[in-house]
């Protein structure tokens, strides 16, 4: 049965890569995903489609009555620069399975596809578009219905272990302002934008190491902080009018992630000079720490018969299903490492264990 479910894995993991799902631009509707994963799923499945705009759309599958949800993602980043051959294009050699979305997550999405194709057992299948944006639209748009599941399962890259618990997430944009004009007067250096945000930076990078012991009870010590990107000006000899900051923090489950941001943007040197626009917000997992949600997790990984595996650094969006008060873990294939790089891989042995962990699961009462 093993080596039957990687090799329908394998295919269908072949037209998964092979839909350009990237997100910027979210053109999902436009890659036939959506019509192509209805016809997978076949009529056995009640199936409905709701696109909520700006290539945000929720694809949810039922057959018979579940009581758990599984929950993956369909966009990916976009490719990165340097691949060998095309991204879009699944090469499977040495063991790995190279593509976009190969391992984040689309690899999960073909296991599941051969698992329950595989049989006839009830099963929830929530495919969203959206996770990628950093908005999660999706997730909260079908969580504000209420469906009633006692789990979920977020798939994402985890080696095959169930996750319980990781940090929260928060973002922000600045817009730093100046005095443009010629970069040889007295004064330029003051006056430029973009040094008055090199200057935060400056600050928000001392400050996320001063805290780099925060959060060691936790198994997630630390914050992490990244400056995603920086721009602004226009050439050596003018003096920056405006200069735009992008970055994102990931605190310790204890942490609020807004009080975090607060504290990162207060830092800059001059609030007259510099205007800050919140972006996405995400609580840790679980959504509220101990109580009944930290138990609920570890009981559902237990009845499904996962293994647990230590508190995760990146962010998922189990957590919004949590601070809606359901039990979930975050569960899937492949090594965070390996997601959102150049020639993005799986490993094949991987593929092979989570497809019969879902086939397992499936005809099992538990879900």
């Amino acid at each position: 049965m093993t080596d039957a479910l990687l090799a329908a894995t394998l295919g269908h993991l072949a037209w998964l890569v092979a839909a350009d799902t990237e997100n910027p631009p979210k053109r999902v509707r436009e890659s036939g995903v959506v019509e192509r994963l209805v016809s997978e799923l076949g009529p056995s499945f009640v199936v409905s489609v709701k696109d909520l705009g700006d290539g945000s759309i929720n694809l949810f599958a039922v057959r018979g009555a579940p009581r758990v949800l599984w929950n993956f993602h369909l966009d990916t980043v976009p490719a990165a620069a340097g691949w060998d051959g095309s991204p879009f294009a699944l090469q499977v050699r040495e063991g790995r399975a190279f593509g976009l979305g190969a391992c984040d997550i689309k690899g999960a999405v073909a296991a599941m596809l051969s698992a329950v194709q595989a049989t006839s057992s009830d099963v929830a299948l929530l495919f969203s578009t959206d996770e990628e944006a950093g908005k999660g639209r999706c997730i909260e748009e079908f969580v504000s219905r209420r469906p009633a599941f006692d789990g979920v399962v977020v798939a994402e890259p985890t080696g095959g272990e169930a996750v319980i618990a990781h940090r929260g997430i928060g973002t922000a944009i600045g817009r730093f302002f100046g005095r443009a004009g010629h970069a040889s007067r007295a004064g330029a250096s003051d006056d430029s934008a973009i040094h008055e945000a090199v200057r935060w930076a400056g600050r928000a990078l001392e400050y996320a190491e001063s805290v780099a012991l925060e959060g060691r009870a936790a198994g997630l010590a630390g914050l992490r902080f990244n400056l995603g990107r920086i721009e602004g000006g226009e050439k050596p000899n003018v003096v920056a009018a405006e200069a735009k900051v992008r970055f994102g923090v990931r605190p310790p489950p204890e942490h609020d992630p807004r009080a975090t941001v607060a504290k990162v943007t207060a830092l800059a040197p001059r609030a007259d000079r510099v205007e800050w626009e919140p972006g996405f917000f995400g609580p840790a997992l679980p959504a509220r720490a101990g109580g009944d949600l930290a138990r609920g997790g570890r009981d559902l990984a237990a009845r499904l018969g996962l293994s647990v595996g230590p508190p995760v650094d990146f962010w998922t969006e189990a957590a919004l299903f949590s601070a809606c008060d359901y039990p979930a873990i975050v569960y899937g294939p492949g090594d965070i490492a390996q997601a959102h790089t150049k020639d993005e891989w799986v490993e094949l042995d991987q593929l092979a264990r989570v497809a019969s962990a879902y086939h397992r699961l499936l005809t099992s009462r538990n879900t």
